[in-house]
């Protein structure tokens, strides 16, 4: 059997794990982000200000974490965004639109019970690590 590097992305720009998980992991050439919430990363709490504030926050430690691996948000290919309440889910395409303008990465969206420190919001992602080319099939 081949065997693949399995590299470990890390940055203090973003979120610490709060749990036994990598913010990242790069293998080959695709980067799977940890589901990141609304929270500073200095102070280690939630983002005042709700979905909005919280969506703004979750992608920018995505993109601290793309940054990390030399990418940004033209790298990302699948994103999972988790909602607390699914009538937030046209508030956050909203500013999910700010930093994905176009040729958007496939997508889910659900509805949970509960998310880490009862945020309103996380975001996972998968990226590749090259130039992308978009063509129609």
């Amino acid at each position: 059997m081949s065997s693949l590097i399995r590299k470990v992305i890390s940055t203090t720009k973003a979120p610490g794990a709060i749990g036994p998980y990598s913010q990242a992991v790069l293998v080959d050439r695709t980067i799977y982000i940890s589901g990141q919430i609304g929270m500073d990363p200095s102070s280690g709490q939630l983002v005042p200000g709700g979905v909005t504030e919280e969506a703004k926050q979750a992608l920018k430690n995505t993109g601290e974490i793309l940054k990390a691996a030399g990418c940004d948000f033209t790298n990302v290919v699948k994103t999972i965004v988790l909602l607390a309440d699914i009538n937030d889910f046209g508030t956050v395409n909203e500013t999910y639109t700010q930093c994905f303008k176009s040729n958007f990465p496939a997508r889910a969206a659900y509805q949970v019970a509960a998310l880490p420190k009862g945020g309103h919001i996380e975001i996972e992602a998968v990226a590749v690590q090259a130039a992308l080319t978009t063509a129609s099939l």
